[in-house]
């Protein structure tokens, strides 16, 4: 009984790590989507540069989207955290969206190796439990 009751504890252990580790590889998921925007705003930034007007699709609600003309893409409003943003000329705005860039990549950095850790903190009950488990399947057959 000693036995079940501390390969229970490790099952339990083993489910909380795993929970953690899932939780993790959401953000880290979060924060690639986060990085793939940013790519693909500096990537229009670098399309629309120079040009006085730019034919777009524009966003119109719903799912929808108007065929227009942007005008003046030299000023861009660029969002810069908590709800505010402010006006930028292209190169201001690159400057702005590399630094959400890096501190986006430097959040993903420590999110894998926080899933690093919790991976291997979990290796030693998963070892642990098979070990219990190869135990009481020896002592079972042993009779």
């Amino acid at each position: 009984m000693e036995d079940q009751q501390r390969l229970n504890n490790l099952l339990n252990e083993i489910n909380a790590y795993r929970q953690q580790a899932e939780l993790i590889q959401q953000q880290i998921d979060l924060i690639q989507t986060s990085i793939a925007e940013v790519d693909a705003l500096s990537n229009t930034l670098d399309d629309i540069e120079g040009k006085e007007a730019v034919e777009a699709f524009v966003p119109v609600g719903a799912g929808s989207f108007i065929k227009g003309e942007l005008k003046d893409t030299d000023e861009i409003i660029i969002s810069i955290g908590a709800g505010y943003a402010i006006k930028k000329d292209a190169e201001g705005a690159k400057k702005i969206i590399a630094g959400q860039k890096k501190d986006l990549e430097d959040s993903l950095d420590k999110m894998l190796a926080n899933l690093q850790q919790v991976t291997d903190i979990l290796a030693n009950p998963q070892g642990q439990a098979q070990q219990i488990q190869a135990a009481a399947q020896g002592s079972v057959t042993g009779y």
